[in-house]
């Protein structure tokens, strides 16, 4: 019997994922814009800038992100790289408190600032509560990451709309969870003069039944209790000791297992 872990929510087996760095100003029409064709994201903030000029207030973080994920990008945008130990560590923890303080719940990813980061910043995130961190190296795939705190995009958003044709119409003729994961940054929109993109890729991509439209921990979290699963030796049952239902295949066929429940077939 064929068991695979390649089934998102609903039995889908693609997800969409977008990914916005540093809490711009511009990121309250971009958000807008998402909100109107259903598109989920995770948008990594600066807690350091909030309320400057240019940036987004912490009084709105809550209200403008709700639906979304606020997630980390240090306190003040520094290269990790080239920081000491003791202050990496201040700005990765401060920016966490500063910004579950506005949202309300545990804030567990990071975008690595200029994209910039080595195997010590990688292994002290982990020692840090982080569960995953985004980095600027695209690589035009469709793939889970190889590992979550060197999670590469698929694109920068001013390829997204060729990015969205390849993915829509993408065949899965193997049984593989598919990820359009798109990055980039809201004033960037605003520089170029392009915001046509955002509706563009929304018109190509929302409102599919076969796509979930989630934020960076969702998708985490969800393939993290996918590798919980808990399976008989004859593969007839599994258990799930997760409190999140997920899917999986079994001979081809989309399989339900709900939360704390054993699944006998």
């Amino acid at each position: 019997m064929r068991i695979q872990y390649d089934r998102f929510p609903g039995g889908a087996k693609k997800a969409l994922t977008l990914s916005f760095d540093d809490g711009r100003e511009y990121d309250r029409r971009l958000v807008e814009k998402l909100n109107d064709y259903g598109i989920r994201g995770t948008f990594h903030l600066n807690s350091g800038t909030l309320g400057k000029e240019g940036y987004i207030d912490e009084s709105e973080v809550e209200s403008l992100y709700r639906g979304h994920e606020v997630a980390a990008h240090t306190v003040d945008h520094p290269f990790l790289d080239q920081t000491p130990l003791e202050q990496a560590i201040e700005q990765i923890v401060e920016d966490r408190k500063r910004l579950e303080s506005l949202v309300h719940y545990p804030v567990k990813g990071i975008s690595y600032p200029f994209g910039t980061y080595n195997d010590q910043v990688v292994g002290l995130l982990r020692s840090l509560g982080i569960e995953y961190a985004r980095t600027v190296n695209s690589h035009g795939l469709f793939h889970k990451p190889d590992e979550w705190l060197r999670w590469h995009p698929t694109c920068h958003h001013m390829e997204m709309v060729d990015y969205a044709e390849k993915f829509v119409h993408m065949e899965q003729r193997f049984s593989r969870m598919a990820i359009l994961y798109v990055w980039g940054h809201s004033y960037e929109f605003e520089n170029d003069r392009n915001w046509d993109l955002v509706d563009r890729f929304g018109e190509k991509i929302a409102g599919r039944d076969d796509i979930w439209y989630a934020t960076n921990a969702e998708i985490f979290a969800y393939c993290r209790v996918l590798e919980q699963l808990r399976f008989s030796a004859d593969s007839r049952m599994i258990h799930n000791p997760c409190a999140q239902t997920v899917w999986v295949s079994v001979e081809g066929e989309s399989l339900e297992i709900k939360a704390g429940e054993i699944t006998r077939f």
